[in-house]
């Protein structure tokens, strides 16, 4: 094959004509032809949009306006031959810089790891067997198979379609999805027009489709005009832009407030210029956030991080805040409070009922008659069972190294097992049967059906399907011997309500004898003429880490609520099992078309269990919660709940069985499809969101209180305490570590035992204001004091300020082990344990303050001198006091507002 590109375009030609230029079959590639044309095409991904250079991105991060005013600064105190002062401004710039530089590089390597997590998948042939793979794995001649749902992975020609409709909108522009079919095209046809063509980017909403990939990567369509599909997340959220806007208008009032006090040094207290120039730039660092965004940002991203470690992968970084006023989560069943490997455990028929034995999707076990082992062949009902259920079946099982697994819908899965275990041929039962027409699942009619043929002559319709939508079919019913008889439907009913109720969802299965010749099946086939065969009952248990994570909710003030398509009885039997709330109240779709709006927002809140629902009911739920004031998150899997994941608060979709529609629509992703993991989001979300106050309530009352030290002194005509070039040391060694630290912090205990925040709650609420004004007026209060002590023992005034710019640095690290625990005691050993990285900050800090105080040539750059050890042991007390001062006012406003979770450390 020398090139999929040929002078007749692929939508001109005939299916056979593709395969034979591709120089592949209808089964698929082998591995090893696989393998060599993935190293003659390369992989089926889009050329990576074009990067910055390093360098620009560094220099980047000088574009800001504080940055403009500090070199500025830098350029004054050149010209007045201040050296050290410009070297430590220039210093600071440099550091701030190299800082956002690599955080942004980590931001950008944790989303690129991302978009790897979120690949898409494809469902292949390959050596004849069915496999899923990453679709960066295709290649030309690849057997693809597509369903409602999938992102079309490569450009791809049909070979058989079902129903098949594709959203083209992306290509195109029509929004109108487009027919498909297997019918060769004219050469000219326009792009819209090639109806025999699956583009890669597009969107299946229809039907069910097997094509043959012909081109990949660069080569598709798509890959034409790739800067449509070019684009790379912003590592950035609402919160971090109000804060970078409030940090900008804080800048320029501070700097206001530093010119006026320019002009009042200078002209009112006739303070030299050099002098007061310093003491303004001191201001401005001290009290200007500079790093405040940038911490922020850090901190957003560790979080996002530490989501996908918990297997909760963020699309949209919003998502992160609004985790951590989640009030109700609305659960899917299937795979996400449940384990999604479920096994047939019964099988009614001919007015018997079977005990199916058997573990996950192995195809092997006993099946129990009462007290007695049974096999297929020796029931002609129990073949047509088996029949049934392998025939009318998209899935396939293989085994691998610790067991069996599946490939397709696991109910599908587990009925091919049934299958394996009535006939004892293994993964591919009935195989002399051959499927020649299908009608495939759709939520409009419930059931599935396919019309197969053997080589004797036979021929046959079999039929699997919500047990209503079968019942409904049916004519008669197979007897013992296999011999129809009156159809009885109060029976089966009957029957569906026990299996159900013992928590088992349950199929119907029925068949029709058709002539040889018959050879296209169409719904008129079905209506009313088809012998039930019974019924099946599969159970999908709950997975264990769910029902902890759902009583970890209940605790944390979250309603957690079912949602599902299963049968009334079945989600109220799973719900019980998981411990959701008020179980055995349960509304199922039909009642919920009989609510108005205000009824159903009434319904929406009391009940947790919902049955027999659509997505179309999803969304009206989804409404109806928020209409209440509730923050909603919501989990889908399919195209349909693409609306009601956009709708939602938070979105959540399924990584593994979830459509490419809903992984696009939501927020976040489920790499493991586990309710576990929406619970662990949740306490991220919460845990980012508590870091983020946290950096706020450090950085803005430590930065209040160094300008404040320096503003009273100049506004009182005080000596100066601490000096501006020690004020920027301070900014450059604490701001850029001690900051930091807190976007590594984890969990707080008890963070799942405090209700959900009010959603438009304020960062900048009441209480930070009042810490900030008491943080200041502490911090101020200790440094003169420490500076008064100091003078009034005789010692020098170098000394004295070098104990004043120690005091102000204890204080700050007293203050950041304060601030770890904001809704707790700090006053316990997990408090003082601390992170590995905190520890790392405060001993780089440590080390640096040692030395500017005790080394000689830093102590003749800054101005130092060394402190006795007695004064040392007295500006750590003194920290020690501060602390305990700020400890008991928080103890005090906890216990006065009920929120003292001392119990919880």
């Amino acid at each position: 094959m020398s090139s999929v590109r040929n002078e007749t375009p692929f939508h001109a030609l005939t299916a056979e004509q593709v395969l034979e230029r591709l120089q592949t079959t209808a089964a698929g590639l082998d591995a090893a032809e696989a393998a060599r044309r993935r190293q003659q095409y390369g992989p089926n991904r889009l050329p990576e949009p074009p990067q910055r250079h390093p360098l620009l991105r560094f220099l980047a991060h000088f574009h800001n306006v504080l940055i403009y005013v500090l070199l500025g600064a830098a350029v004054v105190t050149a010209l007045l031959a201040h050296w050290v002062d410009t070297g430590v401004i220039l210093a600071v710039v440099v550091i701030n810089a190299v800082i956002g530089f690599i955080q942004e590089g980590r931001a950008e390597q944790a989303m690129a790891a991302i978009r790897d997590m979120l690949a898409p998948r494809a469902a292949v042939l390959r050596d004849g067997h069915r496999q899923s793979l990453d679709a960066a794995e295709l290649v030309p001649g690849d057997i693809v198979l597509v369903e409602a749902g999938d992102r079309v992975p490569a450009d791809l020609r049909l070979l058989e379609a079902r129903g098949l409709k594709v959203e083209e909108a992306i290509l195109t522009g029509e929004s109108v999805p487009v027919d498909k079919s297997v019918a060769p095209c004219p050469e000219d046809a326009a792009l819209g027009d090639r109806s025999a063509m699956l583009f890669s980017g597009t969107l299946v909403v229809a039907g069910t489709g097997r094509a043959v990939v012909v081109a990949t990567g660069a080569n598709t369509e798509i890959g034409r005009i790739s800067g449509m599909l070019s684009r790379v997340e912003t590592l950035t959220t609402p919160l971090v832009q109000q804060m970078d806007s409030f940090a900008r208008w804080l800048s320029a009032f501070i700097l206001l407030v530093a010119a006026s006090l320019l002009l009042y040094g200078y002209f009112i207290r006739h303070l030299p210029f050099g002098e007061l120039f310093m003491v303004a730039v001191g201001l401005s660092v001290a009290a200007i956030p500079e790093g405040l965004p940038a911490v922020l940002t850090i901190t957003l991203a560790v979080g996002v991080q530490a989501m996908a470690r918990r297997n909760a992968i963020v699309r949209r970084l919003p998502a992160i805040e609004t985790l951590g006023s989640v009030s109700v989560i609305c659960s899917d069943k299937t795979g996400t409070l449940t384990r999604n490997e479920m096994v047939a455990t019964a099988l009614a028929a001919a007015g018997e009922v079977y005990a199916v034995e058997g573990d996950g999707y192995a195809p092997e076990g006993t099946v129990w008659l009462g007290q007695a082992p049974v096999r297929a062949i020796e029931d002609p009902v129990l073949i047509e069972a088996a029949r049934a259920t392998a025939l009318c079946n998209d899935a396939a099982l293989y085994q691998a190294g610790d067991g069996w697994r599946a490939e397709g819908d696991p109910m599908e899965a587990a009925l091919l097992a049934l299958a394996g275990k009535l006939t004892g041929e293994g993964p591919q039962p009935c195989a002399e049967w051959t499927r020649t027409d299908a009608i495939p699942f759709d939520s409009a009619h419930r059931y599935m059906a396919v019309l197969v043929h053997d080589h004797e002559g036979h021929a046959r319709i079999y039929v699997k399907g919500a047990p209503e939508a079968v019942l409904a079919l049916c004519a008669d019913q197979l007897g013992a011997g296999a011999e129809p008889v009156p159809l009885d439907p109060g029976h089966w009913h009957a029957q569906v309500e026990q299996l159900a109720g013992a928590g088992q969802r349950v199929l119907a299965l029925a068949m029709r004898a058709v002539p040889q010749e018959h050879t296209v099946l169409n719904t008129a086939d079905l209506d009313g003429r088809l012998t039930l065969i019974g019924l099946v009952g599969l159970i999908d248990p709950p997975r264990p880490e769910a029902i902890e994570a759902v009583a970890e909710c209940h605790a944390a003030g979250i309603r957690v609520k079912m949602i599902t398509g299963d049968h009334a009885a079945t989600a109220r039997a799973i719900a019980a099992q998981i411990g959701l709330r008020n179980s055995e109240r349960v509304l199922t779709g039909n009642d919920l078309e009989t609510l108005d709006d205000a009824a159903l927002a009434d319904a929406a809140v009391e009940t947790d269990v919902f049955a027999r629902t659509s997505p179309e009911h999803k969304l009206r739920l989804v409404t109806a919660l928020q209409a209440r004031g509730l923050t909603v998150a919501m989990t889908g899997d399919g195209v349909n709940d693409a609306p009601a994941l956009k709708r939602a608060d938070a979105g959540i979709a399924m990584g593994q069985r979830g459509s490419e529609a809903a992984k696009e629509a939501a927020d976040l992703v489920l790499a493991d499809d586990n309710f576990a993991s929406i619970a662990a989001a949740v306490r991220e979300g919460r845990t980012v969101y508590d870091n983020i106050k946290k950096v706020i309530s450090w950085t803005l009352p430590t930065n209040g209180g160094e300008a404040g030290t320096l503003l009273l002194a100049l506004l009182a005509g005080l000596a100066l305490p601490i000096t501006p070039l020690q004020i920027l040391w301070v900014n450059l060694i604490t701001a850029v570590t001690l900051g930091l630290a807190l976007a590594f912090e984890p969990t707080e205990p008890g963070t799942m035992r405090r209700p959900p925040r009010p959603r438009h709650e304020p960062l900048l609420t009441g209480q930070l204001v009042w810490q900030i004004v008491l943080t200041t007026a502490l911090v101020v209060a200790a440094v003169f004091g420490i500076y008064s002590y100091a003078t009034d023992r005789g010692h020098s005034e170098a000394l004295a300020q070098t104990m004043a710019l120690n005091t102000l640095v204890v204080l700050e690290i007293f203050y950041l082990f304060f601030i770890r625990r904001m809704h707790s005691t700090s006053l316990t050993w997990a408090a003082v344990r601390a992170t590995p990285v905190m520890w790392g900050c405060l001993l780089a800090v440590t080390a640096a303050q040692f030395a500017i105080t005790y080394l000689a040539p830093l102590q003749g750059v800054f101005g130092t001198t060394a402190i006795p050890f007695w004064d040392g042991v007295l500006i750590v007390a003194v920290g020690a006091v501060f602390f305990a001062l700020v400890e008991v006012e928080k103890q005090m406003r906890l216990a006065l507002s009920g929120r003292n979770d001392r119990r919880a450390s």
